[in-house]
């Protein structure tokens, strides 16, 4: 499920951008100005930011440069969301970072096809489809697992960094690089933690025979691989 931090000062517009989003089917996380957006974000990390132009103190454009100045949020996907229609402040947003820039009023599926867009370009593995690696079947949007029709039951932790694990195949990635994608990298917990919730993934891709799937690479962390041999029970 992809995290969406709206922030709009304006409560009716930002109730009735969060209902449709969550709707959709994202995790919606709201704030009024820019230091709530800050701290949002200093918190955990999301996996896109709706920023209305327009906000008490601090404006939208002002944020959207501080964070594109910031290592650690430069990447961050971001639409710019505001009734400046002018092409100078067009301009003026996507220059100070923005990926898009939509005008009010808009329509909620506009919306929609405007984060699914920039989510493609910017962040492919938060979108909501399914992913198959060997054989195994995740699908997000139902979150479910599944291989040859038998269905897994997996907790929430272990969904999220199987669905991790499964749109970056057979890549190594140490404990502290799966703490920051899967649980968030202000989420302050041992990196032993890991090895807890990847020995309970383990156990439950046991009953489809793909508990070798998921590889310990000495000295460097995991990785989760397709080759024939570790399909074999």
């Amino acid at each position: 499920m992809s995290r969406v931090l709206v922030v709009e000062d304006e409560a009716a517009i930002a109730e009735l951008i969060a209902l449709n989003l969550r709707h959709a089917g994202y995790e919606v996380v709201r704030a009024v100005n820019a230091e709530q957006a800050q701290a949002a974000v200093d918190q955990m990390l999301p996996d896109l930011v709706l920023l209305d132009w327009m906000l008490p103190g601090q404006s939208g454009v002002a944020l959207a440069r501080q964070w594109r100045n910031q290592t650690r949020t430069r990447e961050l996907p971001l639409i710019m969301l505001t009734a400046r229609a002018e092409e100078a402040d067009k301009i003026a947003g996507l220059d100070a970072g923005a990926d898009d820039y939509l005008t009010k009023p808009f329509s909620a599926n506009e919306l929609l096809a405007r984060i699914r867009a920039v989510l493609r370009r910017k962040a492919p593995e938060a979108l909501d489809t399914a992913v198959e690696v060997g054989g195994l079947v995740l699908d997000p949007g139902t979150r479910r697992v599944s291989r040859e029709g038998v269905e897994l039951k997996l907790g929430p932790t272990e969904f999220r960094l199987l669905h991790f694990f499964m749109t970056h195949p057979e890549r190594v990635h140490s404990r502290a690089q799966l703490l920051d994608r899967v649980w968030g990298d202000h989420v302050f917990i041992e990196e032993r933690t890991v090895d807890v919730h990847v020995k309970r993934l383990r156990e439950a891709l046991g009953k489809v025979a793909c508990q070798r799937m998921i590889e310990t690479v000495r000295g460097a962390g995991y990785r989760l691989t397709q080759s024939a041999d570790s399909l074999q029970a």
